[in-house]
């Protein structure tokens, strides 16, 4: 773990209660990312000539958006670590991964930054199940 996310784990002066940290420190990383791709994406369709057909795209994205920052904020939380919020919020954020996801793929084809947006969201919704799934 070489990034400030994994220092921050690493860092941490009490037990983190068998979570494993690099599953947890990814999850985290993909969070961010995708909520800065959702940010970006939903800007970018405000740019678009073609606005009016993208509401539905730009509505899931900043709900994506906010949903990853959260999720990223929770995990990075430990302190009073309650197992089943933690299990709730990643499963909402998988939730949301996977709507905005097939939402910015169905416009993929005529915009490059769709494209890039549902594949971060796919990628953070595999983190979330995959931490979801070490957590048991």
């Amino acid at each position: 773990m070489t990034t400030t996310v994994g220092d921050m784990l690493r860092t941490y002066p009490a037990d983190l209660g068998g979570v494993d940290r690099q599953a947890m420190a990814t999850c985290i990383e993909e969070c961010l990312a995708c909520a800065q791709a959702c940010t970006a994406c939903a800007d970018a369709c405000l740019s678009e000539g073609m606005v009016g057909e993208l509401t539905k795209c730009i509505r899931t994205d900043m709900d994506c958006a906010d949903v990853c920052t959260t999720t990223a904020s929770v995990l990075s939380r430990h302190t009073g670590y309650d197992a089943n919020v933690t299990r709730a919020v990643l499963r909402a954020c998988a939730t949301v991964c996977r709507a905005c996801g097939d939402e910015c793929a169905s416009h993929a084809d005529m915009h490059e930054h769709c494209r890039v947006c549902a594949e971060a969201c796919r990628r953070c919704e595999q983190a979330c199940e995959e931490l979801l799934a070490s957590l048991g």
